[in-house]
């Protein structure tokens, strides 16, 4: 069977992402880290999908502007129409920031529609 797909992205911290002292603003974190799960998650169902939990967030070190932060989505498990995606964040080799998200594949009417395995999704192209 096929691994789900993985994604890796940066993002260069600017000023009007930090807190008052200069580093990255945690909500600000939160979007990128969201942001990357759900490139994950659309790549992994094939379209659309919405966020229904974020499990956990962690920020294990401060993040200072001029930073370039990189952001590494994974896909840990899929079940019939969600799937729980790991992000982690690191400045070089070190680990700054994680978050475990739980995202749902939905319909053009926003309903939960069934996530086909990638293996399937591979015969199809």
């Amino acid at each position: 069977m096929t691994q789900p797909p993985s994604i890796t992205t940066s993002e260069l911290i600017l000023p009007d992402q930090a807190n008052h002292y200069g580093t990255l603003f945690g909500g600000h974190a939160l979007r990128l880290l969201a942001s990357a799960a759900f490139a994950a998650a659309y790549a992994t169902a094939g379209g659309a999908v919405v966020m229904a939990a974020v499990e956990r967030a962690d920020f294990a070190s401060p993040v200072p502007v001029g930073s370039l932060l990189g952001l590494a989505a994974h896909v840990l498990e899929i079940r019939h129409s969600s799937m729980t995606i790991t992000v982690t964040g690191t400045l070089g080799a070190e680990h700054v920031l994680t978050a475990r998200f739980v995202m749902v594949a939905v319909d053009a009417e926003g309903r939960p529609r069934h996530i086909p395995s990638p293996s399937k999704k591979e015969a199809q192209s």
